[in-house]
C-alpha cells in the first residue's frame, strides 16, 4: 500500500494546494482519482478522519526516491533539481516535500507531480515519485496569414519542435499574433489556437493558429471639442502616431494602436504646456467604431484653461553652481509664455543623455546623487513663480568597472578605451563617451551597449559600472565578380578587424584565426585580362600598448595593360606598373580636447611605364617617383553607431606634399624645355615644326613632349591640401539629417615644371575606387556617371603640352536624410533620400564654387558584419556633362564596400 504526501496540477496555484495538503495524510492510491478534485476545490470530499494534522508529522532518513512512470529526463536529474538527496532527514509530511514540488513546478516541465510513501523500514522512508509531463511541439501550423510571414511568426515565437507546450506559451503566442496585426491596422484581430495531440509520437502535441485579421480598420476623423485656443489641425499634428486618413500622407499610416494612442493623448497635453495653458487636461476621449464605413472615429473633449506667464526664478541649495550661471542654462526669462515642457528639458532632458541641461551639469562634475526640482510657489493672475530645489548631494566616485559580454575580444582592449576610471570623479559626460567609445570599437552591436550602475553606494559616494555587450561578427569579406571593359572582373578581398598579431604562433588561438587584440590586417587581390592588383595593410591602434597613437603600415603592386575598350584587345607589350608602401601614425591629442587626432604617414611609389602611350599620361616610357609626407588633423565625435550616427560631427584637414625638388637641383625647367626645342633644329640650325618647316622661335618647334616630361616628372613635385566637414543631426524621431562639404585642391612649387599628372580628383558617378594607383582619388557625385565630371585638359595654346586628364580642384556640398529600418547586429539597413552637387577644375584659375551640377535621389543602405557596406542608389542629374546643354538624367549606382 502506497500513501500519497503532495500531488501538483499544473492548472491549480501551487503555493495554496501545498499549504493545504501539508496538513493532509492520504491513505492510499486507490484515492488518487478522489484527491485530483480536492485539488480542484473539492477537498470536502476527504472524510474527516482521513486528515492527520501537520504538527502530527514525522522524522525519517530518505533511503530512496524512485521514479514510477517513463519520462525524457534522466532519473536522477530530476531527483537532483527537487532537492532531495539519499540520506538526508525529512519530515513527512512536512516542507521538504513541499519544497521538491515548488521546485519541479518551477521548471515548467510537468503536468502533475506526486510523491507517494512506498514503504518504510524502521526509521527510513522509500517514496516514488509519479510525474506527468507536459506535451512537447511537434508542429505548428498557421492558417489566415500568407505562408511567407507563417515562418517569423513562428521565430518571434519560438514555436521550434520539442518546446513545452503549456497555457503561457499558448497565451502569450495568441496575445503577440493579436497584437502584431492590430499595429498593422487590423483592429479586430482575432486568434484561436487548437492543440491537437499527435497519435504518431509519444506524448506530443499539434499546434493549430487560426488568424482571423478582418479588415484593416483606419481612422477616418479625429475630432475635438472645447478647443479655443488651438486649432484642430495642431493637435492633429501633436499626436505623432495616430492620424486619420490623408492620402497624401506617405510615412504615417491611419491606423489606431492603443498603447501608441494613449501617448498621443499626452502628447497634446504636453502641446498645450508648450504654448502657456498648464491647466490643459482631457476631460474626456471615445473610440467609437463605424459599422457601414469600417472605420474608427475619435473624439476628444478638451478643456484649456487659462494661458500663463513665468515670473520669478529662485534657486535654492545651489552652493557648486552661481544663480547667475544655473540661470544662463536654464535660459528661461520673467514675462515669457510658460512654457511646462521645456522648464522640464532644461532641467533634466531625457530625449539627450549629453544635453545642456542643469542636471547634466551636476552629474559631469560628480553630483550622481544630486536631485533637481522645479516648484510653483506662487501663482498670481498669469504669472507664475518658481522655486527650483537643489539636493546637491556628496560627490560620488567610480568604484569597480566591470565589463561582460566580451567572449572574443580581450578585455584589455576594452578597458583601454574606458573613460569611466575606478577611483575617478563620476561624471556623465565620460559615461556617454565611453559607450561612444566602445560602439566606435565596430566589435559590438552599438545599439545593445549597456551600461548598468551596480552598488551605487550613497553613504560611501561610490558607484560600480557593469558594461555589458554584445559582441558581432568583425571581419568581412568582399567577393565580386563582373563583366567590364570587354573581360571578367574578380575581386577577393579579406578584412580581420580584431586580429591578434600576438598569437600567429599560437596554434589554441585559431578559432580560425587569432583574434581578439583589435588589429586590422586586410588583403586584398583584384584582377582581369588587363590589370592585377595585390595589397596588404596591417594597423594596430594602440602602438606600443600605452597610448592611444594608431601604428598603420601598407604595402600593394599593381600591373596594367593597355586595352582597346572599342575591340577588346590586351596589348601586353604596353603596361603600367606600380610599387607602394607606406607607413604611418596617428596620435589622439588633449588639446583642444581629446576628440582631435594628429596623422602623420610617409610614402613611396614608384611607377614605371613601357611604351604605354595611351593618352592618360604626358609620356608613355620611363619611370616616376612619388615620395610624399601627409599630416593631417581631424576632430570627431560622431556616435554611436559608426554604420548609422545620430549626432555629432567629424572636421579633417590634411596636406600631402613633396620635397621641393626644384630649391636645390639647379635645373631650369625653362631652360630644359629650350633645350629641347634646340634638339628639333634642322642642319641649317634653324627651328623646325613637326612638319618640318622653319618658325622662327623655340616655342613654335617641335619637341619630344614625352622625354621633355619625363625629365620633369621623375621625381614628382606638388602639394595636395583636402578639406571635409561632415555633420549629423536628429530632426525628427528616427530620422538623421547629415551635411557634408568637400574641397581639395592640387598645386605645384615650381609653375616651370608644371602640376603632375598623378594624384589628380576624378569626380562623378558612385565614388568607388577603381584598380588604378596613380594617386589618384575618386569623388562621389551620384546622378552623373563615373568620372564623367572630371576636366580633359587640352592647352590650345601650346598643343604640346597635350592632354591631361584629372582635375586640380574641386568642391562638393551633399545633404542626405536618413531613416533606420534596423539596426540589429546581424544587419543594419537604411533609407535614404539626398540632395548633391559639386563639381571639378583644370585648375585654380577655372574654379568656381558655384559652377556645380546638382543631382537628387534616394537609396538604401545594408551593413552586415561578414560583408561590410552594400548600397543601391537611384539619382537624377539636373544639369548637363561637360559639352552637353541637355539634363543628365537618371542613373543607377551601386555602392560595395564603400566607408559609411
Amino acid at each position: 500500500m502506497r500513501r500519497l504526501l503532495v500531488i501538483k496540477k499544473e492548472n491549480v496555484d501551487l503555493e495554496k494546494q501545498v499549504n493545504k495538503l501539508n496538513n493532509i495524510l492520504v491513505l492510499n492510491k486507490s484515492i488518487k482519482a478522489l484527491l485530483s478534485l480536492a485539488l480542484l476545490g473539492s477537498f470536502s470530499q476527504i472524510k474527516a478522519q482521513d486528515r492527520v494534522p501537520f504538527d502530527q508529522g514525522k522524522k525519517y532518513i530518505l533511503a530512496k526516491v524512485e521514479l514510477t512512470n517513463k519520462i525524457s529526463f534522466n532519473d536522477q536529474t530530476v531527483v537532483t533539481f527537487a532537492g532531495l538527496q539519499k540520506g538526508q532527514e525529512i519530515t513527512v509530511p512536512g516542507e521538504e516535500i513541499s519544497s521538491a514540488i515548488k521546485k519541479l513546478g518551477k521548471l515548467g516541465l510537468f503536468d502533475e507531480i506526486a510523491f507517494y510513501v512506498n514503504h518504510i523500514e524502521n526509521d527510513s522512508i522509500y517514496l516514488d515519485l509519479d510525474i506527468v509531463e507536459l506535451p512537447k511541439l511537434n508542429d505548428v501550423k498557421f492558417t489566415g496569414v500568407k505562408k511567407s510571414k507563417t515562418e517569423a511568426l513562428i521565430k518571434d515565437n519560438s514555436l521550434t519542435k520539442g518546446k513545452v507546450v503549456n497555457e503561457n506559451l499558448i497565451t502569450t503566442t495568441k496575445n503577440y499574433v493579436e497584437n502584431k496585426y492590430k499595429k498593422e491596422g487590423y483592429y479586430k484581430t482575432k486568434v484561436n489556437i487548437n492543440v491537437i495531440k499527435d497519435t504518431a509520437t509519444i506524448n506530443q502535441v499539434n499546434m493549430v493558429v487560426s488568424v482571423d485579421k478582418g479588415e484593416k480598420i483606419k481612422i477616418s476623423n479625429i475630432d475635438f471639442e472645447g478647443n479655443t485656443k488651438l486649432s484642430d489641425k495642431s493637435l492633429r499634428k501633436a499626436m505623432k502616431n495616430t492620424k486619420q486618413k490623408n492620402p497624401i500622407r506617405l510615412l504615417k499610416a491611419s491606423k489606431f494602436i492603443k498603447e501608441k494612442y494613449k501617448e498621443d493623448l499626452e502628447k497634446i497635453i504636453e502641446n498645450y504646456k508648450e504654448k502657456g495653458y498648464r491647466d490643459a487636461r482631457i476631460v474626456s476621449d471615445t473610440v467609437a467604431y463605424n459599422q457601414k464605413k469600417n472605420t474608427l472615429d475619435i473624439k476628444v473633449n478638451i478643456e484649456e484653461g487659462n494661458k500663463y506667464y513665468f515670473g520669478d526664478i529662485k534657486f535654492l541649495g545651489n552652493s557648486v553652481y552661481s544663480d547667475q550661471f544655473l540661470n544662463r542654462i536654464l535660459g528661461i526669462k520673467k514675462g515669457e509664455t510658460y512654457n511646462g515642457v521645456l522648464l522640464e528639458k532644461r532641467i533634466a532632458d531625457k530625449t539627450k543623455p549629453d544635453g545642456e541641461d542643469i542636471t547634466n551639469w551636476y552629474q559631469n562634475n560628480g553630483y550622481l546623487f544630486s536631485n533637481i526640482n522645479a516648484v510653483e510657489v506662487k501663482t498670481a493672475n498669469d504669472t507664475i513663480d518658481f522655486e527650483i530645489r537643489i539636493t546637491e548631494g556628496p560627490l560620488a566616485y567610480f568604484n569597480h568597472i566591470t565589463v561582460v559580454g566580451n567572449d572574443k575580444t580581450n578585455d584589455r582592449v576594452i578597458y583601454r578605451e574606458l573613460r569611466t576610471k575606478p577611483g575617478e570623479k563620476y561624471s556623465k559626460e565620460e559615461l556617454v563617451r565611453t559607450v561612444r567609445e566602445i560602439g566606435q570599437l565596430g566589435y559590438f552591436d552599438p545599439e545593445s551597449i549597456d551600461p548598468k550602475f551596480k552598488n551605487v553606494d550613497g553613504a560611501a559616494g561610490t558607484v560600480d559600472i557593469e558594461y555589458n555587450l554584445v559582441e558581432k561578427g568583425s571581419s568581412q569579406i568582399e567577393l565580386q565578380g563582373g563583366y567590364g571593359g570587354g573581360g571578367f572582373i574578380g575581386t577577393l578581398g579579406l578584412s580581420f578587424n580584431n586580429f591578434s598579431a600576438r598569437n600567429i604562433m599560437n596554434k589554441a588561438a585559431y578559432k580560425p584565426l587569432p583574434m581578439g587584440d583589435g588589429q586590422k590586417v586586410s588583403l586584398r587581390l583584384q584582377g582581369s585580362t588587363y590589370f592585377q592588383t595585390y595589397s596588404v595593410s596591417f594597423s594596430e591602434p594602440w602602438f606600443g600598448q600605452k597610448k592611444p597613437v594608431q601604428f598603420s603600415s601598407s604595402i600593394s603592386y599593381s600591373k596594367q595593360f593597355a586595352n582597346n575598350f572599342t575591340t577588346f584587345k590586351v596589348d601586353k607589350s604596353q603596361s603600367f606598373n606600380i610599387f607602394t608602401v607606406s607607413i604611418g601614425l596617428a596620435k589622439r591629442l588633449t588639446v583642444p580636447d581629446d576628440f582631435f587626432v594628429l596623422s602623420q604617414s610617409i610614402s613611396y611609389q614608384h611607377y614605371d611605364l613601357n611604351n604605354y602611350n595611351t593618352g592618360l599620361f604626358t609620356f608613355g616610357d620611363g619611370s616616376s617617383r612619388n615620395l610624399a609626407y601627409t599630416v593631417g588633423l581631424s576632430r570627431s565625435n560622431k556616435g554611436v553607431n559608426p554604420i548609422f550616427p545620430t549626432y555629432g560631427s567629424e572636421f579633417s584637414i590634411s596636406a600631402k606634399i613633396t620635397p621641393p625638388y626644384s630649391l636645390f637641383n639647379k635645373i631650369d625647367y625653362k631652360a630644359l624645355e629650350q633645350e629641347e626645342a634646340y634638339k628639333a633644329k634642322n642642319t641649317d640650325g634653324n627651328y623646325i615644326d613637326a612638319s618640318g618647316n622653319v618658325v622662327g622661335t623655340y616655342q613654335e618647334a617641335t619637341v619630344d613632349q614625352g622625354k621633355l616630361d619625363q625629365k620633369k616628372f621623375n621625381w614628382l613635385e606638388y602639394y595636395k591640401i583636402k578639406f571635409k566637414a561632415d555633420w549629423y543631426t536628429k530632426v525628427y524621431g528616427k530620422f538623421v539629417l547629415r551635411t557634408l562639404t568637400e574641397f581639395g585642391f592640387l598645386g605645384a612649387y615650381n609653375q616651370d615644371r608644371g602640376l603632375v599628372p598623378f594624384e589628380r580628383f576624378y569626380v562623378g558617378g558612385d565614388g568607388m575606387a577603381n584598380y588604378s594607383m596613380d594617386g589618384r582619388e575618386t569623388v562621389q557625385l551620384r546622378g552623373y556617371p563615373n568620372n564623367s565630371l572630371t576636366p580633359i585638359i587640352d592647352d590650345v595654346t601650346d598643343p604640346r603640352n597635350g592632354q591631361q586628364i584629372g582635375a586640380t580642384v574641386y568642391n562638393k556640398f551633399s545633404m542626405e536624410l536618413r531613416y533606420p529600418i534596423t539596426l540589429k547586429a546581424a544587419a543594419s539597413i537604411y533609407a535614404l533620400a539626398f540632395l548633391e552637387a559639386g563639381n571639378s577644375f583644370a585648375n585654380f584659375k577655372a574654379y568656381n564654387p558655384f559652377d556645380i551640377k546638382r543631382s537628387a535621389g534616394v537609396g538604401l543602405r545594408v551593413f552586415m558584419p561578414a560583408f561590410g557596406l552594400l548600397g543601391i542608389d537611384f539619382a537624377h542629374g539636373f544639369d548637363g556633362l561637360p559639352g552637353l546643354n541637355t539634363p543628365n538624367g537618371w542613373e543607377t549606382h551601386f555602392i560595395i564596400g564603400q566607408q559609411f
